[in-house]
């Protein structure tokens, strides 16, 4: 029955947190900042504004910016082709209702557990990036947190009795285990404990009134 299918999953634009900076660039940037935005402002799923790994060349982020459609024929090679595109202003933005930080492994495993995945930051080592599977652990002892990814679940390795984190990456399917990676909890494990940040998903905006879009 069609009454029984799950929702299908919403990919939402980080191409519009880089270019508008809403709590990150492509010079690196803070979760909660995402979460600020999402809440105020909402943000459009990727089919507004598709994912090009790179900042904005001005200053300002403008509607066309956000969510725009553009017309045939593509730009040459080295062209942005902005001059054959307009800025779409009613289009679906997506909130969260709430937004928190926390640590440690019995918070990250409630949060899990009731909300789903969650970001944590992680001290990226040569050692990190030279990942290619199994449960990751590494000593040391003044890990300075670098890099953020996302916490989806955990686990018990039966044969070594190790509790772990299974995370995902944003490397690409090539590293690790297909872009996730396992890492030991509780101790050796590049401060990814220290500074995690959840959000609750909402359709609503959380600020009580319509969305008035720029």
């Amino acid at each position: 029955m069609l009454g029984n299918l799950n929702p299908t999953p919403v990919a939402l634009s980080p191409q519009v947190i880089v270019n508008c900076e809403a709590g990150g660039s492509c010079n690196g940037g803070d979760p909660s900042g995402v979460y600020y935005y999402a809440y105020h402002t909402g943000i459009p799923d990727q089919t507004c504004m598709v994912y090009e790994a790179k900042n904005l060349d001005a200053y300002d982020c403008e509607p066309i910016d956000i969510c725009r459609d553009c017309t045939w024929p593509p730009p040459p090679e080295g062209e942005s082709g902005l001059n054959g595109c307009w800025a779409i202003t009613d289009y679906k933005h997506y909130y969260v209702s709430n937004y928190y930080g926390f640590s440690g492994a019995k918070n990250m495993k409630s949060e899990i557990y009731q909300n789903g995945p969650i970001s944590c930051g992680i001290c990226v080592t040569s050692g990190f990036q030279a990942y290619k599977g199994g449960i990751y652990s590494e000593v040391n002892n003044w890990p300075m947190i670098n890099h953020e990814i996302s916490v989806l679940g955990y686990g018990f390795d039966e044969a070594t009795q190790t509790e772990y984190w299974i995370g995902r990456n944003s490397w690409g399917t090539y590293w690790g285990e297909h872009g996730y990676f396992r890492i030991k909890m509780h101790s050796d494990n590049l401060a990814i404990e220290e500074d995690c940040t959840a959000g609750i998903p909402t359709f609503n905006n959380p600020n009580g009134a319509m969305h008035v879009s720029l």
